[in-house]
């Protein structure tokens, strides 16, 4: 099935119980374990939304989070900053089937909703978390739509941020654009994450696990920061020649010690 954006909340069903039943349905085993998990995946959504918006790694304008379960995701709703200031409860956070359509909750699928669904549809062998922000430092590169190179060690991994053609927040291209910024990373992100920059927009990133997916949202925004310091001293010339230095360096000690 082709992955759509839903605006609204249809198709609703206020249980958990539905879930559970799907599940046992179809043969698999442990509908209490699915239940906890996708209690833990909430709560800990909750937790990680307070901290991006604490830590300026996003905004009230806007972000999102999504945890994938098994065959479903559990979501921070729309609004989450705006009209909550990301001060999320459990159960306030969502569970959105692989369709983009809500299965429990109250509220509203956020517009980047096909964005978190494309992402595990194609790279669920590699991750299960997928973090929307707007990180202060990053955002400078997403209005000036670049690219953002790694200048720090704990960035190499990494590599280069690519900064993908823009599309609308709720247009279905930008799940698109997304997608192929981050296809051929799989191996980034079953080691740790890789993200892109959609311009005058933000950060999509996806990550082996969220906590994962958050490190490397504030990692990838410190290295924004160092960036743009060093453009303020007029010293930008000499961060990039200390940069290709420093990769050779961590290079060479990957090689010898075979990480």
């Amino acid at each position: 099935m082709v992955p759509i954006w839903l605006p609204k909340n249809i198709d609703t069903i206020n249980s958990i119980d539905f879930l559970m039943k799907r599940r046992l349905s179809s043969g698999r085993k442990g509908g209490t374990f699915l239940m906890t998990d996708i209690a833990k995946a909430k709560a800990h959504i909750a937790k990680i939304g307070q901290m991006l918006f604490q830590r300026r790694l996003t905004d009230a304008a806007g972000g999102n989070v999504s945890v994938r379960v098994d065959d479903v995701m559990c979501m921070s709703p729309s609004y989450s900053g705006s009209k909550r200031q990301w001060e999320l409860e459990p159960d306030q956070v969502l569970v959105v089937g692989m369709d983009g359509k809500i299965l429990e909750g109250d509220g509203e699928v956020s517009r980047e909703t096909n964005v978190h669904v494309t992402l595990n549809a194609e790279f669920s062998d590699y991750g299960n978390a997928v973090i929307h922000a707007h990180p202060r430092n990053l955002l400078v590169f997403a209005a000036l739509e670049e690219s953002m190179p790694p200048v720090l060690e704990a960035n190499l991994k990494f590599g280069e941020i690519p900064c993908v053609p823009y599309a609308p927040a709720h247009s279905p291209d930008l799940a698109r654009h997304v997608a192929n910024g981050i296809r051929g990373h799989e191996e980034r992100i079953r080691k740790h994450a890789f993200g892109v920059i959609a311009p005058w927009h933000g950060l999509f990133l996806m990550g082996k696990d969220l906590d994962a997916a958050f490190d490397a949202v504030e990692r990838f925004d410190t290295n924004a920061r160092a960036i743009l310091m060093a453009r303020m001293t007029g010293r930008s010339d000499k961060i990039e020649e200390k940069r290709e230095a420093l990769q050779q360096i961590v290079k060479v000690h990957e090689q010898e010690h075979k990480v």
